[in-house]
Order: C-alpha cells, then sequence, then structure tokens
C-alpha cells in the first residue's frame, strides 16, 4: 500500500501521535512580516466485517516521513476534480481572509471567520475552525483580563493564539480597549494544529511576552524555534509557576509532559485564573453535546459540513433543519473521534471516489464522495459517547497519556488543588462546568488496571489495530495496554446501505 492512499483517518492518527512541524517554515517566516502589516490501482485496503479498512499491517516506518504530505495529496486529488461548494454571501468576508493557510493545508483555509464570546467574569473565547473532509471542529484561543484594579498592570493573556485575521485582531481590539494591551501569550502545546498560527500572533503583539512550551520539535529534523516560525522573543515556558510570582498572583500554570515514543513529545498546559475561578486546557479534556457549535451553525458556508455529514444517500440535498443540522454534527463527532466509529461502516477503496467524480457539481462539493454509511444504532453510539456532556479524554491523546500515567497523576495531583469551578477546552464544548473533583474522573484510565475508555469498545477497534499495527512504531508499550471499553453489541449497517 503506497502512503497516498492512506486514509484521511489514519493520517490524522499520526499527525496526532506525531504532532510536529510539518509546517513550511519558508512560507511562514517569509509571508509573517508582510501579514503583520496587512493585519495592523494496488492493494487499497482490507475488506472487514467493519468496512474497507486501510491496509494497516502493510505500512512501513520507511513510509511515516512521507505520510502526511502523500496522504494529503491523495485526499486532495478527489477535491481537485470536484466542485468546491460556492461561497456564502454571509458573514465570512475578506476580513476573515487567512493568506497563511497553506502552512497547514485543511479547511476551512483561506476563510476563517472568528467568533468570540466570554465564558467566564474576564474570560473569553475566540473561535475559529478545523478540519478535513467537512470533519470541521472548533479551534479556540482563550484570552484572560489580568490585573484590572492595577493601571500599570491591567492586561491581557493570550491562551493557544488562532489565525490573527483582520476580522481576530479587531476583535482583540474590542477587548484590549476594555481591558488594557497584551501583556502575555502562551503557547500551551506541540501540536501542528496550535503551532501553526502562535508565530504569526505573537508577531502582531511585539511587545508582549511570548511563552512556548519548552519542547517544541520538528519532525524529521529537531530544529530550533526560528526555524518553527517562532519569532526571536519567543521565551520557554516555565514548567510550573509554583514558588514564582510571574503571573503576580492571579494566574497559576501546570505543564504536564509526557513523551509517547520516539521522536515525538506532548504538552499541555493547565492556566488557572483566579478571578474568575477558571481553567484552560489545550488538549487534556473535551467535552460535547448533541447540539453543533456556533462556529457551524451561525455561517451558511461552514454550516454545509453539517448538512453534508446528514446525507443517508450519496446525492440527497438535505434541508436545513435543527434536526439535520444535530444529525450532521453527531456523525462528524463520532468520526473526529474514532475515525471509523462502531455503528458506522467505511469504505476507503476506489468505489465511493469513483462515483464522486461523476457527479462533480454537487452541491456542497466533494462530488458527493460518501465513503462512510450509518447504521440503526448511530444515536445510541452517540449518546454514550457524549454523555449528555460529560467530559473525557480524546482516544488518540488517551493512547498518548497512558505513556505517561505517573506524570499524568503528578499533573492532576497540582491542578486539583486550584479552586475552579469551570473549564475551557480549546476544542468541542466550552465552558465545561467541572469541579477539580470532576476534572479528574475524566481520566478514567488512571483510576482502572487497564486502558479504559468510557465509550464502546467497538469505536476503539480501528485504533486498537492501528496501535497494535503500524503505530507501534511511533508508541513506546505501556502495561495499560491497547483501549479498551465495555461491548454495547452496536450493529453496523449492511454493506452497500
Amino acid at each position: 500500500m503506497t502512503a497516498h492512499k492512506l486514509s484521511v483517518a489514519f493520517l490524522f492518527t499520526v499527525l496526532r501521535i506525531q504532532a510536529s512541524a510539518f509546517v513550511p517554515n519558508t512560507i511562514l517566516r517569509a509571508k509573517q512580516s508582510d501579514v503583520s502589516l496587512k493585519l495592523g490501482t494496488e492493494n487499497v485496503g482490507e475488506e472487514t466485517e467493519e468496512g474497507v479498512y486501510p491496509n494497516l499491517s502493510n505500512i512501513h516506518l520507511s513510509s511515516r516521513r512521507n505520510v502526511f504530505s502523500k496522504a494529503l495529496l491523495g485526499a486532495g486529488t478527489l477535491a481537485s476534480f470536484s466542485v468546491k461548494p460556492t461561497e456564502a454571501n454571509a458573514m465570512i468576508t475578506s476580513d476573515s481572509n487567512w493568506p497563511l493557510w497553506t502552512a497547514l493545508p485543511v479547511a476551512p483555509f483561506n476563510r476563517r471567520r472568528t467568533i468570540s464570546y466570554e465564558v467566564g467574569p474576564g474570560v473569553y473565547a475566540f473561535d475559529q475552525l478545523i478540519g478535513i473532509y467537512y470533519v470541521h471542529v472548533p479551534i479556540r484561543m482563550s484570552v484572560v483580563a489580568v490585573h484590572q484594579s492595577d493601571p500599570q498592570k491591567r492586561g491581557l493573556v493570550v491562551y493557544a493564539p488562532v489565525a490573527p485575521t483582520k476580522e481576530c485582531l479587531s476583535l482583540m481590539q474590542q477587548l484590549i480597549d476594555k481591558h488594557g494591551p497584551v501583556r502575555d501569550i502562551i503557547l500551551p502545546s506541540v501540536a501542528v494544529e496550535h503551532k501553526v498560527n502562535a508565530g504569526p500572533f505573537a508577531r502582531a503583539f511585539p511587545k508582549a511576552n511570548f511563552y512556548v512550551t519548552d519542547k517544541q520539535y520538528a519532525f524529521p529534523l529537531n530544529l530550533p524555534n526560528s526555524f518553527l516560525g517562532l519569532p526571536s522573543w519567543t521565551k520557554p515556558l516555565p514548567r510550573s509557576s509554583r514558588g514564582s510570582d510571574m503571573w503576580g498572583g492571579e494566574l497559576e500554570h501546570e505543564v504536564l509532559t509526557v513523551k509517547p515514543g520516539i521522536g515525538s513529545m506532548f504538552q499541555d498546559v493547565a492556566l488557572y485564573h483566579k478571578p474568575s475561578e477558571t481553567m484552560l486546557v489545550c488538549d487534556a479534556v473535551f467535552a460535547v453535546t448533541e447540539e453543533p457549535p456556533k462556529i457551524l451553525t451561525d455561517e451558511e458556508e461552514y454550516t454545509r459540513a453539517l448538512l453534508f455529514h446528514a446525507r443517508d444517500s450519496k446525492d440527497e440535498i438535505v434541508e436545513d433543519t435543527p434536526e439535520n443540522l444535530r444529525k450532521g454534527w453527531r456523525r462528524i463527532v463520532l468520526l473526529f473521534d474514532f475515525f471509523f466509529p462502531g455503528s458506522g461502516r467505511g469504505d476507503l477503496g476506489p468505489g465511493p471516489a469513483l462515483e464522486a467524480l461523476k457527479t462533480p457539481f454537487y452541491k456542497n462539493g466533494w462530488g458527493g464522495w460518501k465513503p462512510f454509511s450509518w447504521g440503526e444504532d448511530e444515536v445510541r453510539d452517540f449518546e454514550v459517547f457524549s454523555a449528555g456532556g460529560k467530559p473525557t479524554v480524546l482516544p488518540i491523546i488517551q493512547i498518548i497519556l497512558s505513556r505517561g500515567p505517573d506524570e499524568m497523576r503528578r499533573w492532576l495531583d497540582v491542578v486539583t488543588k486550584w479552586n475552579f469551578k469551570r473549564v475551557v477546552p480549546m476544542h468541542l464544548d466550552a465552558p465545561l462546568s467541572l469541579t477539580p473533583a470532576e476534572f479528574e474522573d475524566a481520566f478514567l484510565f488512571l483510576k482502572s488496571d487497564y486502558n479504559r475508555v468510557r465509550f464502546c469498545d467497538e469505536d476503539v477497534e480501528f485504533l486498537r489495530k492501528a496501535e497494535e499495527g503500524p503505530l507501534n512504531f511511533s508508541v513506546y508499550k505501556t502495561p495499560l495496554g491497547t483501549l479498551r471499553g465495555e461491548k454495547c453489541g452496536l450493529k453496523r449497517p449492511l454493506k452497500n446501505t
């Protein structure tokens, strides 16, 4: 199996495990100053009972260095033969344009709308969108107001920067006018989807301190920060704020660091805003309900992702109703989390792609490509997974974190002593109403003698096969074993439905 025929699902598996600098840094470094000024037919897979999977046993170590670029090329081939959705004349304007989108060529490409909203007293969320094949989810930046009673110190701390479009910076200016200047910017992750926009954002606020977690790296060559598109004034964020006064008493932070395998690293920063009793985390936890996020429902161009996945047949044009939007979101979430969920059937062979090429003018793009079908247990599958919005750990992230259970316990021992009542993750729903004890409960595997997940075992079967097969080159062994859940008896749809 050649690397360019890997599924988009497996691409994202590798991307999250090897979250490094697959960023064309020459593009970033060449264009960032301009932006600042402008902004102020081989064996495709094996057919199993579950569907046509990528043939994981044939993926070798030599393929991994090309998997990102070649898989994107393969996925993009279909899109290049299909007419993209027409641009909607709604709320996306030229102010949402992001010229550096080619540094990480995923949706929504250059059309990066930003919405902002208050999630707690003096705490704000800035949501944009990220995804592949209409599996679109929010990616979030948070901003906290600090030292509001001190004219000399008042200002803003920015956490997990998003693309600094003109629209985004205009929304930031409203907070600056209200709360004071941007004083600190924090990149809390080594993951490429967060790292790619951090340098451009920091350059938009050159007077602010710019902190990054200290294990930033690149693959296959580990390059210095200046080659990762980060500015010269970048500083490593200390692993902990304990015993220091770096935040003047209003904030605390603690860095989680896990090395899941050779040549890779995972870091997350818990940032506690004392005045609002709010804790920010990047990727450690998330939660979701049946209601689609506002960033997807307020804009016609983005809503198409929900309607695209709400189809039950290839050429169906789905009506824009609340029920169908929820249906599309339910499927997006299951695909985002599991790639091949237990209630669905995937066919990443040539059949669906060839059918899509026959209808290149399908209204919502991709030629109506439909490699997934859904069974009668889809709703139950989602309900077990979402648990009414109860927080959990993304399966891919749990694969990583289970390689460092001692570090996880150390980190939790620190952050659960903070007196927070809400948590704001950088993906999916926010804010989450959580106490420290409820936050700790999300890490179920730390209280088990195996790598336990809260959701159905059928949902993690594909990831388990990937972890036992091609991913074993990039992750260390863990005494907890591979992901395991309770059998739910999910039934997949029949073939060709």
